[in-house]
C-alpha cells in the first residue's frame, strides 16, 4: 500500500479505540453501574437510547450541509480537524464526570459522539482521495479490518486497570477510577494515532470556490436533489443502507446495555467484545478478498443475513434457565456478530464511493451518514421506546429484525437495476 492508504488505514484504529471503549463496551457499563447509581435499570438502558439517537440525529442534521462546503478546495481537511477536537475534547470531559452526574455524563458522551462522527463525514469522503476506484474494497475492508485489531491495544489496557481495580466484594461493576481512565486511554490512543492522516493526506478531488461558496452549497444540494434520478443507484442504495444499517448499528450500540438487562456480568460482556474486536481482523479482510470475487452485493446480503439471525436469537436471550448457558449463548452470537461486523460496514463505504462523482465525495458522504446516522437514530430510539414501555429491552429487538428485512428488499432493487448480472454489479 502507499503511505496515504497506510495513513488512512491507520486514523481506523485510532477512532476505532473511541467506539470500542466510549460506545460498545465500557462507556454503557460505567453509566449504568457509576454514574447513573440509583436509576431503574430499564430506564438508565432507555436514558443510554436516547442519548445515542440525540448524537446521530445532531450530525443527520448537519451531514449535508457540512459535506457540500467541505468539497471546495482545501476545507475537506479543515473540517476534519475541528470534528476531531470536538471528539477528542470531550471524550476526555467524560472521564471527569461524579458518580450520579448521569445527565452531565450523557451530554459529554453526546458531544463526543457527535464530533467522532463528523469526524467520520469527511474521513470517508477522504476514500476517493487516497485509493483508485478498483482498489476500494480492498482499502476500505483493510480499514475496518486494523480498525478492530488495533484497538484491542488500548482496550487491553483498559481491562488491566478495571480488572486490577475490581474488588472480589464488588461484584461486576466497574470501579470507578479505572473506569475514567479507560476514557482517557481511548482519547490519547484516538490523538496519537491521527498524526498520519493529518500529515499524509491531502484532498485531490475538489470543487473550486465560487464567490459565496456558502450560498452555492445550498445551491448544489437543492440541485442534487433535483438530480436524483441522475443518481438513482447511489440514491436507492443510500435508502437500502438506512434500514439494513440501522440493525448493525443498534446491536453495536445497545448489545451491552441489553446483555447487562439479561443478567449477563461485567466480565462476560467485556470478553465477548474482546473476542468480536479480534474476530472481525481476519473476517473483514476476507469480505474484502471475496468482494473481489463475488461483488460487494453479495457479500453485504450475506451480512444482512447473518444479523437478521443475530437478531432473532437476541430476543430469546432472557429466557435462557441457566447462567452458563446464556454466557454461551451469548459468546455464540457475538462469534457471528464479529463475522460479519466490519465487512458490512466496510464494503457499503466502498459500494458506495463507486456509485458517486469523486469531486463531490464530501457532499455525497455527507448524505451517506445523513441515512446512516437517521437510521442509528431510529434503531435505539425504538429499543429505547420499548425499554421504557414494557419494562424489558428484549421487546424492541424484533423491529431491528424488520429493517434487515426491509434494507434487503431494497439492496435486491440496487442489484436488479444495474446492467450486469446479480453478483456482478458494480463495486
Amino acid at each position: 500500500m502507499t503511505r496515504t492508504e497506510r495513513s488512512w488505514i491507520l486514523y481506523d484504529v485510532a477512532n476505532s479505540a473511541f467506539v470500542l471503549i466510549a460506545i460498545t463496551a465500557v462507556g454503557p457499563i460505567f453509566f449504568k453501574d457509576v454514574v447513573s447509581q440509583g436509576v431503574d435499570s430499564s430506564l438508565s438502558t432507555s436514558n443510554w437510547g436516547y442519548a445515542n439517537s440525540l448524537a446521530s440525529l445532531l450530525l443527520a442534521l448537519m451531514a449535508p450541509i457540512m459535506g457540500a462546503l467541505a468539497d471546495y478546495r482545501g476545507l475537506k481537511k479543515r473540517f476534519f480537524i475541528v470534528f476531531l477536537c470536538v471528539g477528542i475534547g470531550f471524550t476526555f470531559l467524560m472521564a471527569m464526570v461524579r458518580e450520579g452526574n448521569w445527565l452531565w455524563f450523557l451530554a459529554a458522551f453526546v458531544i463526543a459522539r457527535f464530533g467522532y462522527a463528523g469526524a467520520n463525514v469527511f474521513y470517508d469522503s477522504f476514500l476517493v482521495d487516497v485509493t483508485e476506484k478498483d482498489r476500494m474494497d480492498w482499502v476500505s475492508s483493510s480499514g475496518y479490518a486494523w480498525g478492530y485489531i488495533g484497538s484491542v491495544v488500548p482496550f487491553l489496557a483498559a481491562l488491566a486497570l478495571i480488572f486490577w481495580e475490581m474488588s472480589p466484594t464488588a461484584g461486576e461493576s466497574i470501579p470507578s477510577f479505572s473506569g475514567r481512565m479507560a476514557f482517557i486511554i481511548a482519547a490519547v490512543w484516538w490523538l496519537i494515532l491521527s498524526i498520519p492522516i493529518l500529515r499524509h493526506v491531502r484532498q485531490s478531488h475538489y470543487l473550486e470556490p465560487g464567490r459565496n461558496p456558502i450560498r452555492d452549497s445550498f445551491v448544489r444540494l437543492a440541485k442534487t436533489f433535483r438530480e436524483v434520478r441522475k443518481f438513482k443507484q447511489a440514491f436507492l442504495f443510500l435508502a437500502a443502507y438506512f434500514f439494513y444499517i440501522d440493525g448493525v448499528d443498534t446491536i453495536i450500540t445497545m448489545c451491552t446495555a441489553y446483555g447487562r438487562d439479561s443478567g449477563l456480568g461485567t466480565t462476560v460482556l467485556i470478553l465477548a467484545i474482546l473476542m468480536i474486536q479480534i474476530l472481525a481482523f481476519p473476517f473483514a479482510l476476507i469480505y474484502g478478498k471475496l468482494a473481489g470475487r463475488f461483488s460487494a452485493h453479495t457479500m453485504i446480503f450475506i451480512g444482512i443475513g447473518v444479523y437478521a439471525a443475530i437478531t432473532l436469537a437476541s430476543f430469546y436471550l432472557p429466557d435462557v434457565s441457566t447462567q452458563e448457558m446464556k454466557t454461551l449463548m451469548f459468546f455464540t452470537l457475538a462469534f457471528f456478530a464479529a463475522t460479519s461486523l466490519g465487512g458490512i460496514q466496510a464494503l457499503s463505504r466502498s459500494l458506495f464511493a463507486g456509485l458517486i462523482p469523486a469531486e463531490r465525495s464530501a457532499e455525497f458522504f455527507g448524505f451517506y451518514n445523513v441515512f446512516g446516522k437517521f437510521a442509528t437514530v431510529m434503531g435505539p430510539f425504538l429499543m429505547a421506546t420499548a425499554s421504557r414501555i414494557t419494562g424489558h429491552s428484549r421487546y424492541g429487538v424484533l423491529s431491528v429484525l424488520l429493517l434487515f428485512i426491509v434494507g434487503s428488499v431494497l439492496l435486491y432493487r440496487v442489484v436488479k437495476d444495474t446492467t450486469t448480472p446479480f453478483g456482478a454489479g458494480p463495486r
